[in-house]
C-alpha cells in the first residue's frame, strides 16, 4: 500500500529542518515507494502528474533515478532554498564549476556574496528598466518583423532564442564579438556541463570555447572602461579568473533560462484562446501572463543542493553529503498555495508566490532582465501578429533540468 503523509492542512506546522535524532523518520531503502517508481523519462516528459503524486504521498522523497532526494512541496522547497548552511551548492560535484571555475553559482556564504555583489548593481530593477526597456521592446519588434509577412513561424527559433542572445550580449558589453559568437560559446559550455554530468571529462571543443571567451572577457576589461566587466574588474574584489567564471555562468544562465522562459510564456498564452483574448484586450495583464507561465513551467525546474549535515526534513532523514534536489515545478503547483494549480490563469491573485527564480541567497540575479525581455516578446507578438494561434504539431515543454518546447509553431492572419 502506498504510504500517505498526514493531511496537507497540517503539514505546514510540522515542517522541520533539524539535526537528525531518533524519531519516526522513514528509511530511504524501503520507505519511498512512489519515489522508487519515478524514472528519468517521467521527469523529462510531461512531469506534472508524477510531481503531483510525489507531492501528495512523499513531498520529500528518495529517487533512485536521481541518486538523491527530490523535494516537491512548496514549504519544504523554501526551507531548503533559504538554508545555505545546511543545503549548499559548494560541493565538488557541482558541474558548472568544473567547466568554468568557482563562481556565484557554486559558492555559498561570504564567498558567494564576494562573487555576486560586484555584478549586482546593473541588474537591479531600476537600472534594468533604464537601460533595457526601450531597447528590448525595439529588438523584439525587429525580430518579429522579419517574419510578419510569412503567416507562419517558430517563435522559439525566430524570437525567444535570438532575443535571449542579443540581450546578454548587450548586457555584458563584450568587445569584438556578436550574438553568433556568444551563442557558439554558450552551446560549447552547455555541452561541457552535460558531459561532466554524464561522468565525462571536459571535451576539447568546450576547452577551446572557454579559452576564447576568456580572451574576450580580458579584452573587454582592458579596452572598454564603461562596460559591466571592466567595472567589476576595477572594483577589485574578484580575480581575473573569477571575473571570467562569473561572466560565463551569467551568459549560460541568461541564454538557457531566458529563451525557455519566453518560449514557455508564448506557448502558454497563445495556446489558451480565452486567456490570450483577455490579455490582448487588457495589455496591463501581460506581466501577469508572464508570471503565471513561470509558475506553470519554470524554465529551470530542478535546483541541486548538498546536505552539509544529517537532518530531518518532514519524514525524510537526509545524510551528510546527500544530493537534495528541489523541484521548482512541483513547488509551483502545490495546491496548498495555488488553487486549481494545473490551470493557466493570468488573473491568479497570488502569482508572486511562484518560485521560478528561486528564493534565498541564490535568487536569480537577472530576474528583472528576464521578465522585461519576455514581456517585450509577448507585446511584440500581440502587436504584430493578428489572430496568432498555435500551429499543428506543437508539443509541450520537455527536459529534466531545463524545460521548454522544442518549437513554438504559430500561424496568424495575413497582415
Amino acid at each position: 500500500m502506498t504510504r500517505r503523509h498526514r493531511p496537507r492542512s497540517t503539514q505546514r506546522s510540522s515542517l522541520r529542518v533539524c539535526k537528525a535524532r531518533p524519531m519516526d523518520v522513514v528509511d530511504r531503502s524501503t520507505g519511498f515507494p512512489v519515489g522508487a517508481s519515478v524514472t528519468l523519462n517521467d521527469l523529462t516528459g510531461y512531469v506534472h502528474p508524477h510531481l503531483a503524486r510525489l507531492r501528495v504521498n512523499e513531498p520529500v522523497s528518495w529517487l533512485p533515478s536521481l541518486g538523491g532526494w527530490l523535494v516537491t512541496g512548496r514549504d519544504a522547497a523554501l526551507a531548503v532554498l533559504r538554508d545555505a548552511d545546511t543545503f549548499t551548492v559548494d560541493d565538488p560535484r557541482f558541474s558548472t564549476a568544473r567547466v568554468v571555475g568557482p563562481s556565484m553559482l557554486s559558492t555559498d556564504g561570504d564567498e558567494h556574496a564576494r562573487h555576486r555583489m560586484p555584478f549586482a548593481p546593473p541588474f537591479r530593477q531600476a537600472a534594468v528598466r533604464d537601460r533595457f526597456e526601450a531597447w528590448a521592446a525595439g529588438e523584439a519588434r525587429r525580430l518579429v518583423t522579419t517574419v510578419v509577412d510569412d503567416s507562419r513561424a517558430d517563435l522559439r527559433a525566430v524570437l525567444a532564442g535570438p532575443l535571449a542572445v542579443s540581450v546578454i550580449t548587450r548586457a555584458l558589453g563584450l568587445v569584438g564579438t556578436d550574438p553568433a559568437r556568444v551563442l557558439a560559446w554558450y552551446r560549447a559550455i552547455v555541452a561541457g556541463v552535460e558531459g561532466v554530468n554524464a561522468g565525462r571529462d571536459v571535451g576539447r571543443d568546450t576547452r577551446l570555447a572557454v579559452a576564447d571567451l576568456r580572451r574576450a572577457v580580458d579584452r573587454t576589461v582592458g579596452e572598454s572602461a564603461g562596460s559591466l566587466l571592466a567595472e567589476v574588474a576595477y572594483e577589485g574584489s574578484l580575480t581575473p579568473d573569477e571575473v571570467f567564471s562569473n561572466t560565463a555562468v551569467l551568459m549560460f544562465g541568461a541564454i538557457e533560462t531566458s529563451e525557455g522562459m519566453t518560449a514557455n510564456a508564448l506557448a502558454h498564452l497563445i495556446g489558451d484562446p480565452s486567456q490570450l483574448a483577455a490579455v490582448a484586450y487588457d495589455r496591463n495583464l501581460v506581466p501577469d501572463a508572464v508570471e503565471e507561465s513561470l509558475r506553470m513551467e519554470p524554465a529551470a525546474t530542478l535546483v541541486d543542493r548538498y546536505a552539509t549535515r544529517e537532518v530531518d526534513l518532514l519524514e525524510a532523514r537526509i545524510g551528510v553529503g546527500d544530493l537534495v534536489t528541489v523541484s521548482l515545478a512541483g513547488a509551483n503547483r502545490d495546491p496548498v498555495v495555488f488553487d486549481d494549480p494545473d490551470r493557466f490563469d493570468v488573473r491568479r491573485p497570488n502569482l508572486h508566490l511562484q518560485l521560478a527564480f528561486v528564493k534565498g541567497p541564490h535568487v536569480c540575479l537577472g530576474l528583472h532582465l528576464a521578465r522585461l525581455q519576455t514581456i517585450a516578446a509577448v507585446d511584440a507578438v500581440l502587436d504584430l501578429l493578428p489572430g496568432v494561434r498555435l500551429d499543428d504539431g506543437f508539443e509541450p515543454a520537455r527536459g529534466l533540468v531545463f524545460r521548454k518546447p522544442a518549437a513554438v509553431p504559430v500561424t496568424w492572419d495575413p497582415v
